[in-house]
């Protein structure tokens, strides 16, 4: 069976914790290709925001936390990241990310 939830679904109570932990220990937020019109994904910039963390939102249409966001691009994924790191790439060079190693 896969490991998904399926529109009108519940997501695993473990899965949301897991999530709400990892959000308190970060920096921010980054919402991509979503519309956050389903609560399930809605929740963790409603918790980002309580917590005072920047949220950082790319979609092509509007968004549930649009008025939560702190920077707003109006693009497509695929394009709008591939050009940031072709961008990235030339100002400095990172090591390629291994599996279990996110250094």
């Amino acid at each position: 069976m896969p490991d998904v939830v399926f529109f009108g679904g519940t997501v695993p109570a473990l899965t949301v914790n897991t999530c709400l932990d990892a959000l308190e220990r970060a920096d921010a937020l980054l919402v991509i290709g979503s519309s956050l019109m389903v609560f399930s994904g809605y929740r963790f910039c409603r918790r980002a925001s309580q917590l005072g963390k920047p949220i950082a939102i790319i979609n092509p249409g509007i968004t549930r936390a649009d008025d939560l966001a702190h920077l707003r691009w109006h693009a497509q994924a695929g394009p709008l990241l591939t050009q940031t790191i072709a961008h990235l790439g030339q100002h400095f060079s990172a090591s390629p990310y291994v599996r279990g190693n996110p250094s």
